[in-house]
């Protein structure tokens, strides 16, 4: 019975420590901007859940799952957003999620780069994502800018009036 009791407390103890060493989650809070353009397109998507543990102080620990509602684009033009939403585009009948999920994050010059699997229509690739982090108490801001290329990821045919290169732009405002 003292061995019993003795393996309650030490699995109770490394609960209590192992809360300690995990890093703080964030949830979204309201106002999230995720914003694309290049020669010929631009656009938001409106629509993202998130899965972001963060903690400055514990880099090792820290982690995001992103994913982006495809079937949430618009580009200002209904025909345009039908278009993106087809085969040749984005598939989102078959394909309705862009996910980012990090494999490690990194201190910058300039704030933190997350490294991690982007993966779209079925296509992953490994990025580096530069961002900032803004902390306000028990809220803050993640903000990105990253380039991204339509051809790694199968979004659209080649074409001189749509830039293979996208410009994307993510702001997004958590709370503890």
């Amino acid at each position: 019975m003292k061995s019993f009791i003795q393996t309650i407390a030490l699995v109770v103890l490394l609960g209590g420590l192992l809360s300690f060493i995990s890093s703080p989650t964030w949830k979204l809070s309201k106002g999230h901007t995720i914003s694309f353009s290049g020669k010929g397109i631009d656009g938001i998507f409106k629509k993202m859940e998130a899965e972001i543990n963060f903690d400055e102080k514990n880099l090792p620990t820290s982690k995001f799952t992103l994913q982006i509602d495809v079937n949430s684009i618009n580009t200002g033009n209904a025909l345009q957003n039908k278009h993106a939403l087809g085969a040749e585009w984005f598939d989102a009948s078959k394909y309705p999620v862009i996910k980012f999920t990090t494999n490690s994050i990194e201190k910058s010059a300039s704030g933190y780069i997350a490294k991690g699997k982007m993966e779209v229509k079925n296509k992953s690739k490994e990025v580096s994502i530069p961002f900032t982090f803004t902390p306000a108490g028990s809220t803050g801001k993640f903000i990105t800018n990253f380039i991204i290329k339509r051809s790694d990821y199968g979004v659209g045919e080649s074409s001189d009036d749509v830039s293979d290169e996208i410009k994307i732009k993510v702001e997004v405002q958590v709370e503890k």
